[in-house]
C-alpha cells in the first residue's frame, strides 16, 4: 500500500499527516509505529489522520509514535489545522472533533510554510496538588514539577521513573513535565508517554504547566509564554473556583515536506 503524507511540526513536536477524507486508510498499530520510527520509517512524535466529518470541518484521529491511538495532542491539533488549510480548505477558523471532544482553531497568520494557530483546549475542572507536584488532565494526563537546574536535568531518566510509578500506573501512566519559572516566561521540558522519550515541545504539557503555575502563584488569569526546546508557545485562560475555562494554546505550525511511502 502506497501512502501520501505530509510532515508538520509545532515548535519541534513533529507529526506525520495523512489526508483520509476518502476513508482509504485503516492503519494498524504496527504500521503506525513503523511510519513514526526515526530510522526505519518517516520519523515523528505521532501520526494523524484527517478524516471527514458530517458535523465538523474534519475529525482528528491521533496515534502515538509507538502505535496505539492516543489522547489529545495540542500541538497536533494546531498542526492538523494548518494541514487542513494546506490541503485547500480555505478557512481562517475551523471546528473539528478530537478524542476529547470539540475544538475550535483559528489561523492567525500564514506564510508559505508556517501558520500561527490558536487552538481552544478543553476546560479543566480538576487539578491535583501534591507536596512537590501537580497533576492535570488537559486532554492528556500531565504530571508537573517546578525544579531548579532544569537545563542539566536528565529528563529521560527522571520522566521515565515517574511516567509509570505506583501513583500513575493504575491511570494508564502519565506525561511528565519539569518547569522553571523565569522573570517573564516559563521554561519547560517534557517526557511524553507513547513517544517514551523527551520531545522538543508538548502542547497539552505546556497548557498543564501554565495552569500549575497559576495555582502556585495564586493567579486567576493566565497569560503565559512557555519556552520549550523547540520554540515558544503561549497559553491563556480564565480561572475560577471550578477550574480553568477559555483555554487557548497558540504557536507556530510549520510544513516540513511531503512524500509517498510504501508499507
Amino acid at each position: 500500500m502506497k501512502i501520501s503524507f505530509s510532515k508538520f511540526h509545532g515548535a519541534g513536536n513533529d507529526f506525520i499527516m495523512i489526508d483520509n477524507r476518502l476513508g482509504e486508510y485503516n492503519l494498524s498499530s504496527e504500521q503506525v509505529a513503523f511510519l513514526c520510527h526515526r530510522r526505519f520509517g518517516i520519523g515523528a512524535d505521532g501520526l494523524m489522520l484527517l478524516n471527514s466529518s458530517s458535523d465538523f470541518d474534519f475529525e482528528m484521529k491521533y496515534y502515538n509514535a509507538d502505535g496505539p491511538e492516543g489522547t489529545m495532542c495540542g500541538n497536533g491539533g494546531r498542526c492538523i489545522t494548518a494541514f487542513a488549510n494546506f490541503l485547500g480548505i480555505s478557512k481562517n477558523s475551523f471546528v473539528f472533533q478530537a478524542i476529547d471532544g470539540q475544538h475550535k482553531a483559528d489561523i492567525l497568520s500564514q506564510t508559505d510554510q508556517e501558520w500561527q494557530v490558536s487552538l481552544e483546549m478543553i476546560d479543566v475542572n480538576v487539578a491535583e496538588e501534591n507536596l512537590n507536584s501537580y497533576f492535570l488532565d488537559t486532554g492528556s494526563p500531565h504530571h508537573v514539577e517546578f525544579v531548579s537546574g532544569l537545563e542539566d536535568m536528565d529528563v529521560f531518566a527522571k520522566g521515565k521513573s515517574i511516567r509509570n510509578n505506583e501513583h500513575y500506573l493504575p491511570k494508564g501512566g502519565t506525561n511528565v513535565n519539569f518547569a522553571s519559572i523565569e522573570n517573564d516566561y516559563i521554561k519547560v521540558r517534557t517526557y511524553e508517554r507513547g513517544v517514551e522519550d523527551e520531545t522538543l515541545a508538548c502542547g497539552t504539557g505546556v497548557t498543564a504547566v501554565a495552569m500549575a503555575a497559576a495555582i502556585k502563584e495564586g493567579k486567576m488569569q493566565g497569560n503565559y509564554r512557555l519556552q520549550t526546546r523547540g520554540g515558544d508557545l503561549f497559553v491563556t485562560f480564565d480561572r475560577n473556583e471550578q477550574g480553568f475555562t477559555n483555554v487557548w494554546l497558540k504557536g507556530p505550525a510549520s510544513f516540513v515536506f511531503s512524500g509517498e511511502i510504501e508499507i
